[in-house]
């Protein structure tokens, strides 16, 4: 098992540039699929759920050059059956995204209960009844789906039952081969949905309504090849403006989409965090003390996730550690997944002051001088943000099961190190 050995109380400075995004990334691999011709991926992040993303279209008949220099080509010029490796597809939720390629490619799809983290129920229901509005047959048994269109899909006038970031993805990439005009409304809208529409319009689909919930896609007879550079990746982005501000580092973050960020600004400014925006790039100045503001007549101060444009909740993590190093107190309302805070009792164990309210909820007292402790990384949000609290900590803290925060950021360790932090990957 590998784990990393954080040496606190050092202030990180510097550069970074964000990596691709994950969440696009994921997506617009599986749309690699539904078009014979090569498309050439860059700025793709080399990390381990991509790559499992990778091996997954390979297995299905798809020709993949290695990731070099964050790029790759991916070219299905034949799919050899329609059932991905089990094995591969249990490892990663994401596996499911090649439902919809699949279907529009070959008419059928089997694919196992996919994985990823274990932050709640995340049910596929959203998916699977919009794949029976446009005519696909779906047989559910305990540990897979088996979905079939025999007369191929139609188009169709979607309502989501919920703003589903997948279940969006999945429709979007089914209905640009679909003769016709489907309407997807209640359709999520995250930067990285947006990055898979405009890869798929490079593609020469015709996708109108991009950014909004409410998509039309007109189906086309046949995509062609395309060279796409993925967008960065927002969450890495406040991921390193939480460490900044925690660690009372100075840090400018380059090519980094500041529009995207603008609720986050306003999430992390209730945590007494600013920042300038330059042209594309985020500069967090050092912070000497956070100090969380209140509330209108004093109230206390809540920070909340939701759907986008609302505060992601993939950054919730980040906010409550933050939080910690905070003077004041304030209120985490997790509303997206139910067991997504269930982590805090590591940061307790550091000498946070957190009440855990309930599945949902957690009250953050701070600021906290916090201690190195030995921890185990959760998921891929929480590691990142046991890291921040590791360099905010007295001591040394080694925090195990780093597999899990290497699904996300790439060469984390690495590049921590060269903004100064004590941080070294033990395998």
């Amino acid at each position: 098992m590998t784990r990393f050995l954080i040496e606190g109380r050092h202030p990180i400075s510097g550069v970074i540039d964000p990596k691709g995004s994950k969440n696009a990334a994921l997506p617009i691999i599986a749309a690699t699929l539904l078009t014979d011709e090569a498309v050439t991926l860059t700025r793709l992040p080399d990390i381990a759920d991509v790559r499992v993303m990778a091996n997954l279209v390979q297995d299905l008949g798809s020709s993949v050059t290695s990731i070099t220099d964050n790029r790759a080509t991916f070219k299905a010029a034949s799919i050899r059956h329609s059932a991905p490796d089990r094995a591969l597809a249990q490892a990663i939720r994401a596996s499911f995204l090649l439902a919809g390629p699949l279907l529009a490619r070959t008419g059928s799809a089997t694919l196992p209960r996919p994985g990823g983290d274990r932050i709640g129920r995340r049910p596929l229901d959203a998916h699977i009844v919009a794949f029976q509005e446009m005519g696909a047959e779906v047989e559910i048994s305990p540990d897979s789906y088996r979905l079939t269109a025999p007369k191929g899909l139609k188009p169709a006038d979607i309502f989501l039952l919920e703003m589903s970031v997948m279940a969006t993805e999945n429709v979007v990439m089914a209905a640009v081969l679909t003769p016709g005009t489907t309407h997807i409304h209640n359709a999520a809208s995250e930067p990285h949905i947006q990055d898979l529409c405009r890869l798929l319009t490079a593609m020469g689909a015709r996708i109108e309504g991009i950014g909004s919930n409410v998509l039309t896609i007109t189906g086309v007879t046949s995509l062609h090849g395309a060279t796409h550079e993925v967008g960065p990746d927002y969450l890495e982005v406040g991921s390193f403006i939480g460490l900044a501000a925690a660690t009372g580092g100075d840090l400018v973050i380059r090519n980094c989409r500041p529009r995207e960020h603008r609720m986050t600004a306003i999430a992390f400014g209730r945590l007494g965090i600013e920042w300038e925006v330059k042209g594309e790039d985020i500069h967090v100045p050092r912070h000497p003390r956070l100090q969380i503001q209140e509330d209108m007549h004093g109230a206390l101060t809540k920070i909340d996730d939701g759907p986008w444009p609302a505060f992601p909740a993939d950054l919730v993590s980040i906010a409550l550690v933050v939080a910690t190093q905070a003077a004041g107190t304030i209120l985490i309302h997790e509303k997206m997944f139910e067991s997504r805070l269930f982590w805090v009792d590591k940061l307790i164990a550091m000498g946070a002051r957190i009440i855990l309210c309930d599945p949902h909820r957690a009250v953050v007292v701070g600021q906290s001088h916090l201690f190195g402790q030995r921890l185990s990384s959760p998921d891929i949000r929480a590691g990142m943000g046991l890291v921040i609290a590791a360099l905010c900590a007295d001591g040394q803290s080694e925090i195990q099961n780093v597999e899990q925060i290497d699904r996300g950021y790439e060469r984390l360790d690495e590049r921590l190190r060269a903004l100064g932090a004590r941080i070294e990957r033990v395998d």
